[in-house]
């Protein structure tokens, strides 16, 4: 499926923040399915991840809106996220009518935050989280997890998809099945082999790796959706 692209400028506290559109042909507002992303705490919407990604949702007919917000302070990062999803829900034109919320490591953390303030409201405000390389854990302080978890036992009913690598030294194996065993939330989670947590693979090319990430998550939405 063709798909567009939009630049767009987000209203966000006495300022703005820069946004990309990535449209399938066919969308229409309040008929369409969209997931909102964002990226860690360096790098920013133009990350190959999240660019990757967001093609191969138009090209199933998923809208996609990510956004650049490099600010290190979680709850500001949490307020940026919701004035996204707004404009995003008010939208003349692409306005969703299924909901996804999603990002890549910090980005992830606060993704879930958001979804937890939203379904608070409104049980069904979104449809599923994705959580790419979730930072559940300091490298090397694997305590650190029963912290970083909190946001996630919290959520009740939204589906949630875990993507990391076996090698991912913020997100130890165990302790995410751990952590999964107890959600109250359906949740899945696909392991890279032998991924670090930006989901390099030693000896295999990054799309071939991006190619199996997308595939896993085009199929969890469109189940979910």
């Amino acid at each position: 499926m063709e798909f567009s692209e939009e630049n767009v400028r987000i209203p966000f506290e006495q300022k703005e923040l820069d946004g990309v559109l990535t449209v399938p042909a066919d969308v229409s507002a309040g008929h369409c399915t969209a997931v909102v992303l964002t990226h860690g705490a360096g790098g920013d919407m133009l990350t190959k991840q999240l660019e990757s990604l967001a093609h191969a949702l138009a090209r199933s007919g998923v809208l996609c809106l990510r956004f650049t917000c490099r600010a290190p302070n979680f709850l500001y990062r949490i307020r940026a996220y919701s004035a996204v999803v707004e404009y995003l829900k008010t939208h003349e034109r692409y306005a969703p009518n299924s909901l996804f919320l999603g990002g890549r490591s910090m980005g992830a953390r606060t993704a879930v935050a958001v979804c937890n303030r939203m379904c608070d409201r409104q049980k069904d405000a979104v449809q599923g989280v994705l959580c790419l390389s979730f930072p559940l854990n300091v490298p090397g302080k694997p305590q650190t997890y029963v912290e970083r978890s909190h946001g996630l036992h919290a959520l009740s009913q939204t589906s949630v998809l875990f993507v990391s690598g076996t090698a991912d030294n913020m997100c130890q194996q165990n302790l995410l099945q751990n952590v999964m065993h107890v959600m109250k939330s359906p949740s899945a989670v696909h392991w890279v082999k032998d991924a670090n947590h930006g989901l390099a693979v030693r000896g295999r090319t990054e799309e071939s790796v991006l190619e199996e990430v997308n595939s896993q998550i085009i199929a969890w939405v469109l189940q979910h959706k």
